[in-house]
């Protein structure tokens, strides 16, 4: 079911944003972004948000953040101007694979990018709706990880940072599991989109949910069992479920473009390897927290996060047994988490 969204100046637009150098050298030669905005923007333009989807999300935050904006919620649209932007590289509307990009740079032609040109490329949607500064930046997972990254990009630009079940920085453990779901779409483009997700949903789920959601039942069906004294469990099923809703919806170039750029994540790259020095550039005020049982982006390295953060960041803890998804199934915990930052 598609969330309703409050009465309110909800709108989806596009941005074309010029010619953008990534980091590599490659330039894109004409950055469109799609964004939604809630609210007004004041006239003294101090009141924008910007929410920072996580990888498979997109611009339509009300959908992915359900209950959270709107006139009197978390995101108060009487009060705040709350901006959610496809990533660039996205495949709702923004420029990556699926388009709208060039022709030469179209499918798994499209350049490979990081997640600070993607900060670089919503920077670019802030100087074009006019905000010098947000006042807050947060999202979760990938979206975490680049509202960490404008925090340092542009200390200036950014008052409060909130970060959800996001690190500092991707280890082998995250890198291996996106690594696996790379070569599946790499070796079959569509089935692989689906048998990546469920790769990546057993990491976004915990295993204590999932065994009390499904146990070993066999789910009843009438497809024939593909091997002899083959059984079709439940949870195949609900893995078979989730593969199928993101294939039809999803670029499959997108998510290799989105993964590398997730694996890629290290704030340390081209910054130094002392982790607290580098944070300390990172300006405003940040509050960091993790999902108690996310075995994702654990709560040990999120922590660490918070902790090499400059003096007052603030760490909690959001309690769940959903895992990593817990930043979006817990909205009251989270609510009350980012109602706390706003008026920090």
């Amino acid at each position: 079911m598609t969330a309703v969204v409050p009465e309110t100046s909800h709108r989806t637009r596009t941005a074309r944003l010029g010619a953008l150098t990534l980091e590599t050298g490659v330039v894109l030669p004409d950055v469109t972004l799609a964004y939604d905005t809630y609210g007004v923007l004041s006239p003294q333009r101090d009141n924008a948000i910007l929410i920072e989807h996580a990888l498979t999300g997109d611009s339509h935050a009300h959908e992915w953040w359900e209950g959270l904006i709107g006139p009197g919620r978390t995101f108060d649209t009487d009060r705040w101007f709350v901006v959610c932007a496809n990533v660039l590289g996205g495949c709702s509307g923004s420029t990556g694979p699926a388009g709208p990009t060039s022709a030469e740079q179209a499918g798994s032609n499209f350049p490979l990018i990081t997640l600070r040109d993607t900060v670089h490329a919503e920077l670019r949607l802030a100087d074009h709706l006019g905000i010098d500064v947000w006042h807050a930046v947060l999202g979760g997972s990938m979206g975490g990880a680049r509202a960490l990254e404008t925090a340092l990009i542009a200390p200036d630009r950014v008052a409060r940072t909130g970060v959800f079940a996001a690190p500092a920085f991707s280890d082998a453990d995250q890198i291996a599991w996106g690594h696996i779901q790379i070569a599946a779409i790499r070796a079959d483009r569509e089935r692989g989109l689906g048998i990546a997700r469920q790769i990546a949903h057993l990491t976004y789920r915990a295993d204590a949910e999932l065994n009390h959601r499904f146990e070993a039942r066999q789910q009843a069906t009438s497809a024939p069992a593909q091997e002899p004294g083959e059984r079709y469990y439940a949870i195949q099923s609900y893995l078979d479920h989730q593969a199928g809703k993101l294939q039809g919806r999803f670029d499959p170039d997108s998510y290799v473009t989105l993964s590398q750029a997730l694996m890629d994540h290290d704030v340390r790259r081209g910054r130094g390897s002392d982790l607290r020095q580098v944070l300390a550039g990172a300006g405003g005020q940040f509050l960091v927290a993790a999902v108690s049982s996310d075995r994702l982006y654990t709560p040990p390295q999120v922590r660490l996060l918070a902790d090499s953060l400059p003096a007052g960041a603030e760490f909690r803890t959001i309690t769940s047994w959903a895992g990593h998804d817990g930043f979006l199934t817990e909205s009251d915990q989270v609510g009350a988490l980012i109602s706390e930052l706003l008026s920090s």
